[in-house]
């Protein structure tokens, strides 16, 4: 029976603006001890914008973690060393007042 679950193959439906999916160019993350909040911002002076919003369990979040480390290490691999973007400076109340930074932070 556990091996008729396993070659089971889910269909995914998707509408076409979902397909076509968004931009984003910053990120923030949050969390509570049952959620990882993900949202995605498009930072185009002098506005910016929440383009999308992921939630997820601490579980899935560490899967995607090791999933993105994974693919980051197959690109490079064909492509090259990806070097890390600068995290984009804030300007005036942009941004957190004591770090002055917008984006995420690894720190």
């Amino acid at each position: 029976m556990a091996e008729q679950n396993q070659n089971k193959q889910m269909q995914i439906k998707a509408d076409d603006k979902t397909l076509s999916g968004v931009y984003a160019n910053a990120a923030q993350i949050s969390h509570t001890k049952e959620e990882v909040v993900v949202d995605f911002f498009l930072m185009h002076p002098p506005v910016g914008k929440l383009q999308s919003r992921v939630i997820m369990s601490p579980g899935h979040a560490k899967r995607l973690i090791a999933a993105l480390t994974e693919n980051i290490k197959n690109y490079e691999k064909n492509h090259g060393e990806v070097k890390a973007a600068e995290a984009p400076k804030a300007k005036n109340n942009d941004a957190d007042s004591t770090t002055g930074e917008l984006g995420f932070s690894a720190d």
